[in-house]
Protein backbone atom coordinates (compact mmCIF):
# COMPACT_ATOMS: atom_id res chain seq x y z
CA UNK A 1 0.00 0.00 0.00
CA UNK A 2 1.32 3.74 -1.19
CA UNK A 3 2.68 6.08 1.31
CA UNK A 4 -0.61 8.55 -0.12
CA UNK A 5 -2.98 5.88 0.48
CA UNK A 6 -1.84 5.52 4.14
CA UNK A 7 -1.86 9.18 4.78
CA UNK A 8 -5.27 9.10 3.44
CA UNK A 9 -6.39 6.09 6.04
CA UNK A 10 -4.46 8.01 8.90
CA UNK A 11 -6.52 11.25 8.15
CA UNK A 12 -9.85 9.49 8.38
CA UNK A 13 -8.80 7.06 11.21
CA UNK A 14 -10.75 9.07 13.88
CA UNK A 15 -13.97 8.85 11.70
CA UNK A 16 -13.43 5.26 10.81
CA UNK A 17 -13.08 4.32 14.45
CA UNK A 18 -16.01 6.87 15.29
CA UNK A 19 -18.48 4.35 12.98
CA UNK A 20 -16.83 1.17 14.12
CA UNK A 21 -17.72 1.87 17.87
CA UNK A 22 -21.07 3.67 17.13
CA UNK A 23 -23.63 2.91 20.18
CA UNK A 24 -26.03 1.75 17.01
CA UNK A 25 -24.82 -1.56 17.75
CA UNK A 26 -25.00 -2.60 20.92
CA UNK A 27 -28.27 -1.03 20.99
CA UNK A 28 -29.94 -3.71 18.35
CA UNK A 29 -31.33 -6.05 20.85
CA UNK A 30 -34.53 -7.01 19.10
CA UNK A 31 -35.55 -7.80 15.95
CA UNK A 32 -38.05 -4.36 16.04
CA UNK A 33 -34.70 -2.73 16.58
CA UNK A 34 -33.00 -4.24 13.44
CA UNK A 35 -36.25 -3.60 12.05
CA UNK A 36 -35.69 0.21 12.07
CA UNK A 37 -31.81 -0.12 11.52
CA UNK A 38 -32.77 -1.38 8.24
CA UNK A 39 -35.18 1.02 7.56
CA UNK A 40 -32.27 3.51 7.30
CA UNK A 41 -29.28 1.26 6.36
CA UNK A 42 -30.99 0.22 2.82
CA UNK A 43 -30.38 3.95 1.57
CA UNK A 44 -27.29 3.51 2.22
CA UNK A 45 -27.00 0.32 0.08
CA UNK A 46 -28.90 1.43 -2.69
CA UNK A 47 -26.92 5.08 -3.46
CA UNK A 48 -23.47 2.81 -2.60
CA UNK A 49 -24.68 1.08 -6.40
CA UNK A 50 -25.73 4.51 -7.46
CA UNK A 51 -21.74 5.52 -6.42
CA UNK A 52 -20.45 2.86 -8.40
CA UNK A 53 -22.50 3.47 -11.47
CA UNK A 54 -21.12 6.95 -11.92
CA UNK A 55 -17.66 5.46 -11.46
CA UNK A 56 -18.85 3.13 -14.25
CA UNK A 57 -19.91 5.54 -15.91
CA UNK A 58 -17.21 8.04 -15.99
CA UNK A 59 -14.19 4.99 -16.22
CA UNK A 60 -15.74 2.79 -18.61
CA UNK A 61 -17.52 3.66 -21.77
CA UNK A 62 -21.14 2.27 -21.36
CA UNK A 63 -22.33 4.00 -24.82
CA UNK A 64 -21.96 3.33 -28.25
CA UNK A 65 -20.56 3.71 -30.53
CA UNK A 66 -17.83 2.08 -28.30
CA UNK A 67 -14.45 3.41 -27.92
CA UNK A 68 -11.35 3.14 -25.32
CA UNK A 69 -12.21 5.05 -21.93
CA UNK A 70 -9.45 5.53 -19.56
CA UNK A 71 -6.69 2.66 -18.74
CA UNK A 72 -7.29 -0.99 -19.40
CA UNK A 73 -6.12 -1.35 -15.53
CA UNK A 74 -9.31 1.20 -14.65
CA UNK A 75 -11.41 -0.24 -16.75
CA UNK A 76 -10.91 -3.76 -15.39
CA UNK A 77 -10.88 -2.74 -11.66
CA UNK A 78 -14.34 -1.06 -11.80
CA UNK A 79 -16.00 -3.77 -14.68
CA UNK A 80 -15.05 -6.44 -11.66
CA UNK A 81 -16.46 -4.65 -8.94
CA UNK A 82 -19.44 -3.78 -10.85
CA UNK A 83 -20.10 -7.86 -11.75
CA UNK A 84 -19.63 -8.73 -8.33
CA UNK A 85 -22.42 -5.76 -6.73
CA UNK A 86 -24.96 -6.16 -9.24
CA UNK A 87 -25.12 -9.44 -10.14
CA UNK A 88 -23.86 -11.57 -6.78
CA UNK A 89 -25.54 -14.66 -5.50
CA UNK A 90 -28.22 -15.49 -3.42
CA UNK A 91 -28.57 -17.86 -0.22
CA UNK A 92 -29.90 -20.37 -3.42
CA UNK A 93 -27.42 -19.49 -6.07
CA UNK A 94 -30.08 -17.22 -7.94
CA UNK A 95 -28.64 -14.14 -9.76
CA UNK A 96 -29.03 -10.68 -7.69
CA UNK A 97 -28.02 -7.61 -6.83
CA UNK A 98 -26.81 -6.78 -3.39
CA UNK A 99 -29.47 -4.37 -2.90
CA UNK A 100 -31.76 -7.07 -4.23
CA UNK A 101 -30.48 -9.17 -1.79
CA UNK A 102 -30.99 -6.52 1.00
CA UNK A 103 -34.92 -5.93 0.14
CA UNK A 104 -35.47 -9.57 0.41
CA UNK A 105 -33.98 -9.64 3.61
CA UNK A 106 -36.02 -6.63 4.80
CA UNK A 107 -39.34 -8.30 3.58
CA UNK A 108 -38.14 -11.75 5.03
CA UNK A 109 -37.59 -9.50 8.85
CA UNK A 110 -41.12 -7.75 8.55
CA UNK A 111 -38.83 -4.64 7.94
CA UNK A 112 -40.64 -1.27 5.96
CA UNK A 113 -39.15 -1.14 2.39
CA UNK A 114 -42.04 0.48 0.56
CA UNK A 115 -40.93 3.88 1.27
CA UNK A 116 -37.38 2.83 -0.93
CA UNK A 117 -39.20 0.85 -3.20
CA UNK A 118 -41.85 3.67 -3.76
CA UNK A 119 -38.86 6.11 -4.25
CA UNK A 120 -37.17 4.20 -6.69
CA UNK A 121 -40.05 4.35 -8.59
CA UNK A 122 -40.77 7.94 -8.23
CA UNK A 123 -37.03 8.82 -9.58
CA UNK A 124 -38.02 6.31 -12.47
CA UNK A 125 -41.03 7.98 -13.63
CA UNK A 126 -38.56 11.44 -13.84
CA UNK A 127 -39.28 12.93 -10.86
CA UNK A 128 -36.92 14.87 -9.05
CA UNK A 129 -35.20 14.13 -5.99
CA UNK A 130 -36.64 16.37 -3.59
CA UNK A 131 -40.38 15.30 -4.92
CA UNK A 132 -39.72 11.39 -4.50
CA UNK A 133 -38.29 12.14 -1.02
CA UNK A 134 -41.47 14.17 -0.11
CA UNK A 135 -43.86 11.40 -2.00
CA UNK A 136 -41.88 8.35 -0.32
CA UNK A 137 -41.78 10.24 3.24
CA UNK A 138 -37.78 8.85 3.28
CA UNK A 139 -36.93 10.14 6.94
CA UNK A 140 -34.86 13.13 7.14
CA UNK A 141 -31.41 11.39 7.75
CA UNK A 142 -31.52 9.45 4.89
CA UNK A 143 -32.36 11.90 2.67
CA UNK A 144 -29.01 14.17 3.52
CA UNK A 145 -27.00 10.87 3.64
CA UNK A 146 -28.03 10.12 -0.44
CA UNK A 147 -28.37 14.22 -0.75
CA UNK A 148 -24.09 13.83 0.05
CA UNK A 149 -23.44 11.10 -2.27
CA UNK A 150 -25.18 12.61 -5.06
CA UNK A 151 -22.92 15.79 -4.11
CA UNK A 152 -19.92 13.86 -5.23
CA UNK A 153 -21.10 12.13 -7.92
CA UNK A 154 -22.46 16.00 -9.34
CA UNK A 155 -19.15 16.93 -8.65
CA UNK A 156 -17.61 14.85 -11.79
CA UNK A 157 -14.48 14.47 -9.81
CA UNK A 158 -14.19 10.86 -10.33
CA UNK A 159 -11.41 10.51 -7.73
CA UNK A 160 -13.00 11.72 -5.16
CA UNK A 161 -16.27 9.18 -6.62
CA UNK A 162 -13.44 6.74 -5.93
CA UNK A 163 -12.27 7.81 -2.63
CA UNK A 164 -15.99 8.33 -1.70
CA UNK A 165 -16.99 4.57 -2.89
CA UNK A 166 -13.31 3.20 -1.32
CA UNK A 167 -13.37 4.23 2.31
CA UNK A 168 -16.84 5.65 3.34
CA UNK A 169 -17.93 1.92 2.13
CA UNK A 170 -20.78 -0.49 3.62
CA UNK A 171 -17.23 -2.92 4.74
CA UNK A 172 -16.88 -0.54 8.21
CA UNK A 173 -18.91 -3.97 9.99
CA UNK A 174 -17.67 -4.20 13.45
CA UNK A 175 -17.40 -7.53 14.81
CA UNK A 176 -19.56 -7.26 17.98
CA UNK A 177 -22.71 -6.38 15.22
CA UNK A 178 -22.26 -9.53 13.72
CA UNK A 179 -22.35 -11.36 16.88
CA UNK A 180 -25.78 -9.19 17.82
CA UNK A 181 -26.55 -10.55 14.30
CA UNK A 182 -25.74 -14.11 15.00
CA UNK A 183 -27.32 -13.92 18.30
CA UNK A 184 -30.70 -12.74 16.82
CA UNK A 185 -30.52 -15.27 14.15
CA UNK A 186 -29.94 -18.33 17.25
CA UNK A 187 -33.46 -16.88 18.11
CA UNK A 188 -34.80 -16.32 14.94
CA UNK A 189 -33.53 -18.23 12.53
CA UNK A 190 -36.65 -17.83 9.68
CA UNK A 191 -36.28 -14.48 10.17
CA UNK A 192 -32.78 -13.12 10.12
CA UNK A 193 -31.31 -15.75 7.58
CA UNK A 194 -31.08 -13.48 4.68
CA UNK A 195 -29.86 -10.38 6.21
CA UNK A 196 -27.50 -12.80 8.24
CA UNK A 197 -25.77 -13.70 4.40
CA UNK A 198 -26.18 -10.42 3.77
CA UNK A 199 -23.58 -9.87 6.05
CA UNK A 200 -21.37 -12.57 5.57
CA UNK A 201 -21.64 -11.93 1.73
CA UNK A 202 -20.46 -8.57 2.62
CA UNK A 203 -17.89 -8.82 4.35
CA UNK A 204 -16.52 -11.87 2.29
CA UNK A 205 -17.11 -10.15 -0.91
CA UNK A 206 -16.70 -6.34 -0.39
CA UNK A 207 -14.53 -6.11 2.73
CA UNK A 208 -11.45 -8.08 0.99
CA UNK A 209 -10.99 -8.68 -2.75
CA UNK A 210 -13.36 -5.49 -3.96
CA UNK A 211 -11.86 -3.47 -1.25
CA UNK A 212 -8.46 -4.05 -2.61
CA UNK A 213 -9.63 -3.31 -6.33
CA UNK A 214 -11.04 0.07 -5.09
CA UNK A 215 -8.17 0.96 -3.62
CA UNK A 216 -5.95 0.50 -6.19
CA UNK A 217 -8.70 2.08 -8.21
CA UNK A 218 -8.38 5.01 -6.10
CA UNK A 219 -4.52 5.21 -6.62
CA UNK A 220 -4.27 5.04 -10.11
CA UNK A 221 -7.15 8.00 -10.62
CA UNK A 222 -5.35 10.18 -7.78
CA UNK A 223 -1.62 9.87 -9.10
CA UNK A 224 0.97 12.10 -7.94
CA UNK A 225 -1.75 15.20 -8.25
CA UNK A 226 -1.67 16.71 -4.90
CA UNK A 227 -4.68 18.35 -5.53
CA UNK A 228 -6.69 14.77 -6.13
CA UNK A 229 -5.34 13.56 -2.95
CA UNK A 230 -6.25 16.47 -1.02
CA UNK A 231 -9.96 16.15 -2.74
CA UNK A 232 -10.18 12.56 -2.13
CA UNK A 233 -9.57 13.08 1.64
CA UNK A 234 -12.13 15.35 1.99
CA UNK A 235 -14.62 13.28 0.03
CA UNK A 236 -14.05 10.21 2.53
CA UNK A 237 -14.05 12.41 5.35
CA UNK A 238 -17.57 14.02 4.07
CA UNK A 239 -18.76 10.36 3.55
CA UNK A 240 -17.98 8.87 7.17
CA UNK A 241 -19.32 12.00 8.73
CA UNK A 242 -22.68 11.25 6.68
CA UNK A 243 -22.34 7.93 7.69
CA UNK A 244 -22.40 8.94 11.06
CA UNK A 245 -25.72 11.30 11.22
CA UNK A 246 -27.17 8.52 9.60
CA UNK A 247 -26.41 5.99 12.46
CA UNK A 248 -27.02 8.67 15.32
CA UNK A 249 -30.86 8.73 13.37
CA UNK A 250 -31.48 5.32 13.57
CA UNK A 251 -30.01 5.23 16.92
CA UNK A 252 -32.23 8.01 18.47
CA UNK A 253 -35.13 6.02 17.13
CA UNK A 254 -34.45 2.75 18.12
CA UNK A 255 -33.90 4.47 21.96
CA UNK A 256 -36.78 6.21 21.52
Amino acid sequence: MSIRIESLKKEIKPLSDQILNHSIYESIKTVEDLRIFMKYHVYAVWDFMSLLKALQTNLTCTTFPWYPVGTPDTRFLINEIVVGEESDVDMNNIRKSHFEIYIAAMNQVDADYKGIMQFIEQLKKGSDFPTAYAVSEVPDAARKFVDQTFAIIHSGEVHSMAAAFTFGREDLIPGMFMSMVNDLHDHNPNTISIFKYYLERHIEVDGDHHSHLAIAMTEQLCGEDDAKWKAATDASIAALKSRISLWDAALNEILN
